[in-house]
């Protein structure tokens, strides 16, 4: 069977709702580089299947910013590193509110409030559920929220202010994890995923390519997120930070980027599979060939650390490309 043949046979198992082996996704990974266009269509096939042509639009707000007791070393916002970025401490509801109905006003789907550190304390905690008990009286948009690590109460009490997803990604592979994090274990972020799970929220979890990671620690970080299979995955794209220890590292090519989307899709045919961090910095189009390759949805209007397009260029981007925003 040649490539072509094989790609085929496993989008028909998908559409068949027959899941793919880990024999399948490690060949579909391993594609010849002259093959990667058949990937990629056929992976935009299953995404307009399952879901349509709609791209999820998500902004972000990064609450709480800098000094992280974590030593990640991809992140700009460590205690670690010293990076230059400000530092400031939770901003009040009033202010989250304005934000939060400029997102909408703006088009997004959703508002994913972020804060950087280990685990909310209990008073971080109580302003944070404050803020979202304004925005969901006051704009009335999707909340989502990326809070560290979290108890089981503070799980259940996301749930019970209609919280819809929780963001906690696996960064990397199990088997690179401990080349990039010391302060905390993979194992740690497996539990946290399962708190908010059994909490009854949605997940969304991903992480960073370009770590230096070898092609088949991206698989194995694959495979884990088909394993866990959430409503959401997202995918950033290393930028690297000045002062962090990843700051020299080189960039990973668009076609590993692009197998990796793709590969995704076929694995979880019904997840939002999202672009995140590094799309503007990484990638000539912004986007658009991602976006036909498996991907739909982005983040639009800036990261945690780092600027993004604006939302009417991502707007216009999507609709360029006969998709809906």
């Amino acid at each position: 069977m040649d490539s072509l043949e094989f790609i085929e046979e496993c989008q028909e198992k998908v559409f068949a709702g027959i899941g793919l082996s880990s024999d399948d996704a490690e060949k579909l990974f391993n594609i010849p580089d002259e093959n990667l266009k058949d990937l990629a269509r056929c992976a935009n096939e299953i995404t307009r299947d399952f879901n349509g042509e709609k791209v999820d639009v998500e902004q972000l707000n990064n609450i709480k910013k800098n000094a992280c007791s974590e030593d990640c070393t991809f992140c700009g916002q460590s205690a670690f590193f010293d990076t230059g970025i400000e530092t400031y401490q939770l901003p009040s509801p009033g202010e989250v509110v304005l934000k939060a109905q400029k997102a909408k006003d703006e088009g997004a789907e959703s508002y994913c409030l972020v804060a950087a550190w280990r685990e909310p304390s209990k008073k971080d905690f109580l302003k944070v559920c404050n803020i979202i008990s304004e925005i969901n009286e006051r704009v009335g948009i999707s909340v989502e929220c990326s809070l560290g690590f979290l108890t089981k109460e503070q799980a259940k009490k996301l749930k019970e202010l209609k919280v819809k997803r929780y963001n906690h990604n696996l960064e990397t592979a199990k088997s690179k994890f401990s080349e990039i994090c010391t302060t905390h274990t993979y194992e740690d972020r497996l539990e946290t995923l399962k708190i908010a799970r059994d909490a009854g929220l949605e997940l969304c979890t991903g992480g960073i390519i370009g770590l230096g990671e070898t092609r088949e620690q991206r698989l194995e970080l694959t495979m884990e997120l088909s394993r866990i299979y959430p409503e959401e995955v997202t995918i950033n794209i290393l930028v690297p930070v000045p002062g962090t220890p990843l700051e020299l590292q080189t960039p990973i090519h668009n076609s590993e980027i692009l197998r990796m989307f793709a590969v995704i899709r076929f694995l979880l045919p019904e997840s939002v599979i999202k672009i995140s961090g590094g799309r503007e910095t990484n990638l000539d189009d912004s986007g658009e060939e991602l976006l036909q390759s498996g991907a739909n949805g982005i983040i639009t209007s800036g990261y945690l650390t780092l600027g993004g397009n604006e939302a009417k260029k991502d707007r216009e981007m999507i609709e360029k490309i006969g998709l809906k925003a």
